[in-house]
């Protein structure tokens, strides 16, 4: 939830009717950005090991044990891996284009 205040926040603002160039300069959680990314990473290093475990370790009717859902959770998994890699790489790229 706190991470989605870099987004929801600035969007809001701009629904009320601030300026994006305002916007633009809001930098009041950067300080805090290792710290969201180290919660990021931790979370999406214990839903790898959730995720990509073995199918005998899940005991028969749970659902990780359907081949169905558990191809679903690896596509949606990757799916944001590699958002969170674009958000990661983001403020490094972001300078080469302006």
């Amino acid at each position: 939830m706190l991470a989605s205040v870099c987004c929801l926040g600035p969007l809001v603002l701009l629904m009320l009717g601030v300026s994006g160039a305002w916007i633009g300069n809001l930098t009041a959680l950067e300080p805090y950005r290792p710290i969201f990314i180290g919660v990021a990473l931790l979370a999406l290093y214990f839903a790898n090991r959730r995720i990509f475990r073995s199918v005998e370790s899940c005991a028969p009717g749970e659902i990780c044990a359907i081949p169905v859902v558990n191809r679903g959770y690896k596509v949606l998994f990757w799916i944001v891996a590699g958002l969170l890699g674009i958000a990661l790489a983001f403020p490094y790229v972001a300078p080469l284009f302006y």
